[in-house]
């Protein structure tokens, strides 16, 4: 066990080109990771690393070496993480990335009920609006929608992603009808700005019977969450395009009301990820059939459909 430790340890340096990176994602210490990658170093006889105060750099001794053992030390964590399901339980540390409000909304109230089922997960869940890399980080899932789906890496679908208008009783009482999309241009908009590139993209809105016309809709304020929008747009501030999942509660509540019923966003959709193994760790197949599962019986991907 003392070895694979020191090959993890290598590999995972050799992913992220740091002992104190790999030593986060591993939860040990940079100090203990450095110890175990000279260790290795020494038990083979060549050195696996060109070391400077910036970056570790592998010798062409360290790529052949990672070129061999990577993939056999994904087989063997996958093998070991299969074995408690062998015997019906899924065990082990679950490392999940979601985004963060989507997450504390609907993917946190499942955690009792998952964690009833499967005893023996520990989850290790991270909430970030952002892409994450799936492999290269370590996570076994990724909850969200619009990501480019990398070689080694499935979805499985959820619900749609489609975004909708929204604003207040207060806003649109004493307004001309807003019953077109050109009618849009003399409307406050309350856009959201994209966390990863800091711009505000250019929608297309979708018509229930058909087509396609541009959301012109100018800019009174922006923001980077859907969440923070509806939440804006409730104090009749002006007309916010929002993920739908965020905005199903205001609208049920009658805090906003959809404008333009028959125009929506079509975003793709909300799926979840996971890297694609033939042996997948029960850990990750309990967790990704159960998410399924439950968002089935819930009807979200009818609640979060704007048409």
């Amino acid at each position: 066990m003392e070895g694979f430790s020191s090959i993890e340890c290598f590999v995972r340096s050799a992913e992220v080109g740091s002992f104190a990176e790999a030593a986060r994602r591993l939860g040990l210490t940079p100090a203990a990771v450095g110890k175990s990658v000279a260790k290795l170093e020494a038990r083979v006889g060549v050195r696996l690393f060109q070391r400077s105060t910036r970056r570790l750099t592998l010798t062409e001794a360290g790529r052949l070496f990672l070129a061999e053992v990577s993939d056999s030390l994904h087989t063997i964590q996958h093998a070991v993480s299969s074995l408690a399901n062998a015997q019906g339980r899924p065990a082990g540390t679950l490392k999940v990335s979601v985004g963060t409000v989507f997450g504390c909304l609907y993917i946190v109230p499942l955690l009792g009920a998952f964690l009833a089922r499967y005893p023996d997960i520990q989850p290790d869940w991270h909430f970030d609006n952002r892409q994450v890399d799936l492999i290269g980080q370590g996570f076994d899932a990724a909850i969200g929608g619009g990501f480019e789906l990398p070689p080694g890496v499935v979805a499985r679908r959820l619900t749609p992603a489609h975004r909708v208008l929204v604003a207040s009783a207060a806003y649109l009482h004493g307004r001309g009808p807003i019953s077109e999309p050109a009618d849009l241009r003399d409307c406050r908009g309350i856009l959201i700005r994209s966390p990863q590139t800091g711009r505000i993209r250019t929608w297309q809105l979708t018509g229930r019977a058909g087509g396609q016309q541009p959301l012109e809709l100018k800019a009174a304020m922006t923001m980077s969450d859907s969440e923070a929008a509806c939440i804006a747009a409730a104090q009749g501030l002006g007309v916010a395009l929002v993920s739908m999942p965020f905005a199903v509660n205001h609208l049920r509540s009658g805090a906003l009301r959809r404008v333009l019923p028959d125009w929506y966003v079509d975003d793709g959709f909300t799926s979840i990820y996971y890297a694609e193994h033939k042996m997948l760790p029960g850990k990750t197949r309990a967790f990704v059939d159960f998410v399924i599962q439950q968002f089935a019986e819930q009807g979200l991907a009818q609640a979060f459909s704007a048409v």
